[in-house]
């Protein structure tokens, strides 16, 4: 027997303890990484409306000719870049990331609910006479956790829609004396 009367810890405690903090650890992590994804999708949709608010028209003629065609592909470029897909595609759908092990696991396919319809993340776009509905979309795959065998947890689809207004170009506001 030693002269020491030091308590020291047990060593099972920390063997068996040890993988479970860090399935704690990575699931903690996995929910930190969902919250940035969600403030990401919002910056991104309020770009997306201001954008679309500012700089889309109601003439018919100028829908077919720049709006579809090169103003929302533009704003769905920018806005999935943001998210962290590599871009757009044609029609305002989001090409998948450059690597396919980033830490939001984004993908391109999207398994549609009854609040978020959309099949694919990206940018949409419904017009109607007062307001114009534009959705913002991002799917992740689902997760595995770690050290549970069969245990999975489910991909996301976030939408986030704001209602922009038309804007009508008013004329300029003339007062007279």
């Amino acid at each position: 027997m030693s002269g020491r009367s030091e308590r020291g810890q047990a060593t099972t405690e920390v063997v068996l303890l040890f993988p479970v903090f860090i399935m704690f650890l990575l699931l903690f992590a996995k929910v930190f990484a969902m919250l940035i994804l969600v403030q990401k999708l919002e910056i991104a949709s309020f770009y997306a409306g201001r954008r679309w608010q500012l700089e889309s028209h109601r003439n018919e003629s100028y829908v077919e000719s720049i709006d579809t065609p090169q103003l929302l592909p533009d704003i769905a470029s920018r806005t999935c870049s943001f998210l962290g897909y590599s871009g757009s595609g044609g029609g305002g759908t989001c090409t998948p990331p450059p690597t396919t092990n980033n830490f939001l696991d984004l993908i391109t396919q999207c398994q549609p609910s009854k609040e978020c319809t959309a099949n694919y993340p990206g940018v949409t776009v419904q017009r109607t006479q007062v307001w114009n509905v534009v959705t913002v979309t991002a799917c992740t795959k689902a997760f595995t956790v770690p050290f549970v065998k069969g245990m999975k947890m489910g991909g996301f689809v976030f939408c986030s829609t704001k209602y922009v207004p038309n804007r009508d170009r008013p004329i300029a506001f003339v007062l007279r004396a």
